[in-house]
C-alpha cells in the first residue's frame, strides 16, 4: 500500500534517504525544473510501484521542492486508486540524535599577549612565558608586567618584575580589570575561578592611595588585605604619612573596612588610632557625620565648633548643618546649601546664628545677646532663557555679626560700614516696539548708625523709542527723522527701620509707597557739521498713596505733621537741550625726539535746563496760636520721588572734557613705530550757572582727572571743588566773589587724591582671588585688610595657589614669586577756613614665596592723621605635601587674635587635624 498526504511536499533529504537504487533511479529520470507538485507525487508513485515498493515512509514533512520532470497528461490520483489522507500532528522524536554532552571551554574569551624579547611555549610543561614588556588580554583584564607566565593546565597566569642592567627591578605589574587598577610587585591570576593573589599591591580609590603587604581578590567587588597602608600622599612608596591596618576588606567604589589602626608619621608611629574604621568610596556625594574641633575662649570658655552633619540630597543640591557649644551657655547654628542644575542656575544659601553669653550669670560683665547673617547667591545661566532672567545677592543680618562672631575672623567685613543685597528678575517682551520688565528688591544696611533702606519691591516697566516721523528701515538722521519718544514706569516700596525693629511688625508700618511715570521726548542733529546739538522734554506724574498734613496743633501748641493715606498725584515737566563738539590738538616736536608729538583732545559742552515753579501744589499753614500763615509747605514732602519745585530753574551748565595722549620713540630699535603713551585719562571741569536765582547763581567748579603710570600698574584719581563766592564768619556763602572779598579767584573747598598700585614678580596682572566668601561678607575682595577666615572650613589656605610651584625641586630658585599691593589716600578739607588734612593714610600688602613649599604675607598701614599703626595681619604658610600648616597672627588693635592649624589637605580625612586659636579681644580693658 502507498500512501501520499496532501498537500505533502519532499526534498532531497527525502530522496537521499531512500535506498540507493530508488534514489539513482530517482535522479536519472528526472530533471529539476518549476512543476505542479502534484504531478511529482504521482511520478514518485509510479517510480515506487515500478521498483516494487510496497511502502512509503517519511519522518519529516520537507520543504517544498521545485522539481522539473517530463510532462504527463491525464493523471489523477483515482485513476492510480490513490487515497488521499490529510497530515495528522508530529509528534517529537524521543530517540536522541547526539548523547555525548559537550564540554564547556575552558576559557570564555580569546587570550591576546605580546612580548618584546621572546614568548616560549612549554608543551611539556604546559607554560607559556612572555619576557620584557610582556601584556596579555583576556576578556575584561589586562595585564602587562616584565614577566608573565601562563600555565594553561591550571588556568593560571603569573606576573612579575625583571632585572635591568643595573640589578633594578623595574616593569612593575599593572593588572587592571574595568576601572580599577593594582600595581603590585607580583600577581597570581585564575582565570577559572577569577581569583587572585597579590603581593606588595598598589591601587587608587578616590582620593586614598592604597599598598597592601599582601591581598587576595575573592570576586569581581572584594578583595581581602594584610598589612594595608592608605593614604592621600602622592608617593605612595615613600608616603609622608599612612595608616597601617592590620586587615582590611576592600569593595572598589563602595567601602574600605579595616581592623585595628594607627597612624604613622615618617614611619615613626603615633598614638593615634582606632580598633577599626569604615571609608566610603562611593563616586557620589554620600551623607555622614562631621566631626567637631575642641577648642576654648576667654569669655565663653571651652567648646567644640563645627560639628555637624552633611546631607547629601541628591546631585544638584546639598545641606550642611553645623553647630557650636560652649560651656557658659553660648551656641551657635549654620546651614549652608549650594544648588545648581547645569545650564540653567546654580547659587547657594548661608544662614548664620549665634546666641552669645559672655562672662558667667552674676558678674557685673555679664551681658546675653544673638545675632544672625543671612548670604544667598543665586546667577542664572544666559543660556538657559535669553528672554528673562533671575539673580540674587543678599547679604543681611546684625549689624554687630562680623564684629563679635565666634566662628571667623574677616576684617574686611569689620571695617566695612555697609550691607547691602539685590534680587531681580526681569523679562523682555519681544513686541514691537519691545517693553522691558523687571522686579527688584534691594537692602542697604548701615552697621555703625544700624539704620536699614529697603524697598521691597521696586518695579521697572519701559517701552523701547519709538520714532513717529521714520520708517523702521529709514535712517535716523535730521531733526524731524531723530524724534522719539520713550515710556518709562518706577514703582517702589520703600522701607526705613533699624536693626532692633528689622522684621518685625513695626518695620512695615512707615512704608511709602510711590509710582512715578515719565515720557521722554528726544532729539538730535547736527549744525555747522561739527556740533552736535540734542533737545528733549520730559513729563513726569508721580502717584503716591500717602500724603501729609501739616497744621497747628492747639493741644501741644505747636506744628505738627500728619499722614493722610489717600491717592494723590502731581505732574511735571522741565526742558533740557545741549551743544557740543570735539577739537583735536597736536603739538608736534620731531620725529628724531624721545618725545614726537603730544595729542590733546578737548569735549567741551554748554547745556541748558529750564524747570517751571509747580506754586500750585503748595499749601499755607498756621505757624502758632496767633494764625499767621506760611506759604512753605506742600502736602508731598518726604516722597519718594521727591516733590515738585516752589521756584524755577533755569539752568546754564559748562564743562570741558580733556585727554593728553603721547607718542614715544620706542625703546626696541627695530621698532619704526612709535609707541603711544597716555599722560592723562580724564581732566574735567564742570559747573553751572542759574539763571532764576537772585543770589549765589554760580555752583562750585567741580574738577577731576585720572590716569595710569607704570606700564598701566599704578591708576591714580584726584579731584577738587574750587568756589568762586565767599564765605562770612558762620560759613556760610555770600553774594560776593572771593576775589572781592580779598581772596583769590576761586576758594578751593575740598581736594582728594587716590593711588592704587598693584605688581607681582612676573610683571602681569595679579591674579583676582578665588576666595570670594570675604567680599561676599562685605569686605575687600584684594588682601589690602588681611584675608578672611572662616573656622568651619579649614581645609583653603590662607593664600591663593596661583604660584603654586609643586614640579620644583631645586635648593635655590631666582625667580621668587611675590605679589605686592599698596593704596594711599589723601583727603583735604576747607569749607569752613578749617585748611586742614582730614584723611592721610597708606595700606600695604604684600606676599612672598620665600621656597616652593613657603609663603609669608603681611597687610599693615599708616594713618599719618592719626599718628598709628591701621589693621596689621601677618600670615605664614607651609605646604607639607598632603598636610597644610598655617600661622596668622593680628597683634594690634581690638581685633589682636592668632591662629594656628595643621591637617590633612584631603576632604576624606579632613578631621585629622590640629586648630588651636584665640579669638579677638572685643572687650576694652
Amino acid at each position: 500500500m502507498v500512501i501520499i498526504y496532501k498537500n505533502a511536499y519532499f526534498d532531497e533529504k527525502f530522496i537521499v534517504s531512500l535506498t540507493p537504487q530508488i534514489a539513482s533511479h530517482i535522479f536519472t529520470k528526472i530533471a529539476f525544473k518549476p512543476l505542479h507538485t502534484n504531478l511529482f507525487h504521482i511520478v514518485l508513485l509510479s517510480i515506487f510501484l515500478t521498483l516494487g515498493t510496497s511502502k512509503v515512509y517519511s519522518q519529516e514533512i520537507p520543504k517544498k521542492l521545485e522539481v522539473a520532470i517530463p510532462e504527463i497528461k491525464q493523471v489523477t490520483p483515482d485513476s492510480l486508486n490513490l487515497k488521499v489522507l490529510p497530515i495528522p500532528e508530529q509528534k517529537a522524536d524521543s530517540i536522541k540524535t547526539d548523547t555525548i554532552i559537550k564540554k564547556k571551554p575552558v576559557l570564555d574569551g580569546i587570550v591576546r599577549r605580546k612580548a618584546i624579547d621572546y614568548e616560549r611555549i612549554d608543551q611539556k610543561k604546559k607554560l607559556v612565558t612572555l619576557f620584557n614588556q610582556a601584556e596579555l588580554y583576556y576578556l575584561d583584564v589586562e595585564l602587562k608586567a616584565g614577566i608573565i607566565v601562563m600555565d594553561y593546565a591550571k588556568n593560571e597566569v603569573y606576573a612579575g618584575r625583571i632585572k635591568d642592567s643595573t640589578g633594578t627591578f623595574s616593569q612593575r605589574p599593572v593588572f587592571k580589570q574595568g576601572s580599577n587598577v593594582i600595581e603590585p610587585d607580583s600577581i597570581r591570576f585564575n582565570f577559572k575561578t577569577k581569583k587572585v593573589l597579590i603581593w606588595n599591591s598598589r591601587s587608587k580609590q578616590g582620593e586614598l592611595n592604597f599598598i597592601a603587604e599582601k591581598a587576595k581578590k575573592e570576586n569581581d567587588s572584594v578583595y581581602f588585605m594584610e598589612n594595608v597602608k592608605f593614604t592621600t600622599a602622592e608617593d605612595i612608596d615613600d608616603p609622608e604619612y599612612y595608616f597601617l591596618a592590620r586587615t582590611a576588606k576592600f569593595v572598589p567604589k563602595k567601602k574600605v573596612v579595616v581592623g585595628p589602626t594607627n597612624m604613622y608619621i615618617a614611619d615613626v608611629p603615633t598614638p593615634i588610632g582606632l580598633p577599626f574604621a569604615f571609608f566610603p568610596m562611593t563616586e557620589t556625594s554620600q551623607s555622614g557625620i562631621i566631626l567637631p574641633t575642641f577648642n576654648d575662649t576667654r569669655q565663653q570658655g571651652y567648646s567644640l565648633q563645627n560639628g555637624g552633619y552633611y546631607f547629601a540630597l541628591s546631585d544638584n543640591y546639598d545641606l550642611t548643618f553645623l553647630g557650636d557649644y560652649y560651656t557658659n551657655g553660648s551656641y551657635a547654628l549654620r546651614f549652608d546649601s549650594s544648588y545648581a542644575i547645569r545650564y540653567q542656575f546654580s547659587g547657594n544659601v548661608n544662614i548664620r546664628f549665634e546666641n552669645q553669653i559672655n562672662s558667667e550669670r552674676g558678674f557685673p560683665d555679664y551681658s546675653k545677646s544673638t545675632i544672625y547673617n543671612i548670604q544667598w547667591n543665586h546667577s542664572q545661566d544666559t543660556k538657559s532663557n535669553p528672554n528673562s532672567r533671575f539673580s540674587a545677592s543678599v547679604n543681611l543680618g546684625s549689624s554687630t555679626y562680623f564684629q563679635n562672631s565666634l566662628n571667623q575672623v574677616n576684617v574686611g567685613s569689620r571695617l566695612n560700614n555697609t550691607l547691602s543685597s539685590s534680587i531681580s528678575y526681569s523679562k523682555t517682551f519681544n513686541t514691537v516696539p519691545s517693553v522691558n520688565l523687571s522686579l527688584t528688591a534691594n537692602h542697604s544696611q548701615n552697621t555703625q548708625t544700624q539704620a536699614i533702606n529697603m524697598t521691597l519691591p521696586t518695579l521697572q516697566l519701559s517701552v523701547d523709542r519709538v520714532f513717529p516721523f521714520a520708517s523702521e528701515d529709514q535712517p535716523k538722521k535730521g531733526l524731524i527723522k531723530n524724534i522719539n519718544l520713550q515710556y518709562n514706569l518706577r514703582g517702589e516700596n520703600q522701607i526705613r527701620t533699624t536693626d532692633s525693629l528689622f522684621f518685625k511688625p513695626e518695620m512695615f508700618r512707615d512704608a511709602k509707597v510711590g509710582f512715578q511715570h515719565s515720557i521722554p521726548l528726544n532729539t538730535n542733529f547736527k549744525v555747522f557739521k561739527h556740533f552736535s546739538v540734542s533737545a528733549g522734554m520730559n513729563y513726569n506724574e508721580v502717584w503716591y498713596l500717602k500724603t501729609l498734613r501739616r497744621n497747628f496743633d492747639q493741644d501741644i501748641g505747636s506744628v505738627v505733621d500728619r499722614e493722610v493715606e489717600k491717592f494723590d498725584a502731581f505732574r511735571t515737566y522741565s526742558f533740557s537741550s545741549s551743544i557740543g563738539t570735539t577739537i583735536y590738538g597736536t603739538f608736534d616736536f620731531g620725529e628724531t625726539k624721545k618725545i614726537q608729538a603730544i595729542r590733546h583732545v578737548m569735549r567741551p559742552s554748554v547745556s541748558y535746563s529750564y524747570t517751571p515753579s509747580f506754586e500750585k501744589y503748595y499749601d499755607t499753614y498756621a505757624l502758632d496760636a496767633s494764625g499767621r500763615m506760611q506759604n512753605e509747605y506742600t502736602r508731598f514732602e518726604g516722597g519718594i520721588f521727591g516733590a515738585p519745585g516752589l521756584n524755577n530753574s533755569n539752568n546754564i551748565g559748562f564743562s570741558l572734557s580733556n585727554t593728553f595722549e603721547a607718542k614715544v620713540t620706542s625703546k626696541d630699535s627695530t621698532d619704526m613705530k612709535p609707541k603711544k603713551v597716555m599722560l592723562l585719562n580724564n581732566f574735567n571741569f564742570s559747573t553751572s550757572y542759574n539763571i532764576a536765582a537772585d543770589s549765589l547763581a554760580w555752583s562750585p567748579v567741580r574738577v577731576t582727572g585720572g590716569t595710569l603710570l607704570f606700564k598701566d600698574k599704578m591708576n591714580v584719581n584726584f579731584g577738587a571743588t574750587l568756589d568762586p563766592m565767599a564765605i562770612d564768619n558762620t560759613g556760610r556763602r555770600i553774594e560776593k566773589y572771593n576775589i572781592d572779598n580779598g581772596g583769590s579767584l576761586f576758594r578751593m573747598t575740598s581736594a582728594n587724591m587716590t593711588v592704587n598700585y598693584s605688581i607681582t614678580s612676573t610683571g602681569k596682572d595679579k591674579p583676582e582671588s578665588k576666595k570670594d566668601q570675604g567680599a561676599r561678607n562685605g569686605g575687600r575682595e584684594d588682601d589690602l585688610f588681611g584675608t578672611n577666615v572662616d573656622f568651619g572650613e579649614r581645609r583653603e589656605g590662607v593664600f591663593d595657589d596661583e604660584n603654586k610651584n609643586e614640579g620644583s625641586t631645586e635648593f635655590f630658585k631666582t625667580d621668587i614669586p611675590w605679589d605686592l599691593t599698596f593704596a594711599y589716600s589723601l583727603t583735604y578739607g576747607n569749607n569752613n577756613r578749617e585748611n586742614e588734612i582730614i584723611g592721610n593714610s597708606i595700606m600695604i600688602s604684600g606676599n612672598l614665596d620665600i621656597s616652593p613649599k613657603w609663603k609669608i604675607g603681611v597687610s599693615t598701614g599708616y594713618d599719618f592723621v592719626q599718628n598709628g599703626v591701621t589693621f596689621t595681619q601677618l600670615r605664614f604658610e607651609r605646604d607639607l605635601l598632603s598636610w597644610r600648616m598655617d600661622f596668622n597672627w593680628v597683634p594690634l588693635g581690638e581685633a589682636s587674635s592668632w591662629g594656628f592649624f595643621i591637617g590633612i589637605k584631603s576632604g576624606m580625612l579632613s578631621d585629622i587635624k590640629w586648630d588651636k586659636r584665640t579669638q579677638p579681644n572685643r572687650v576694652i580693658r
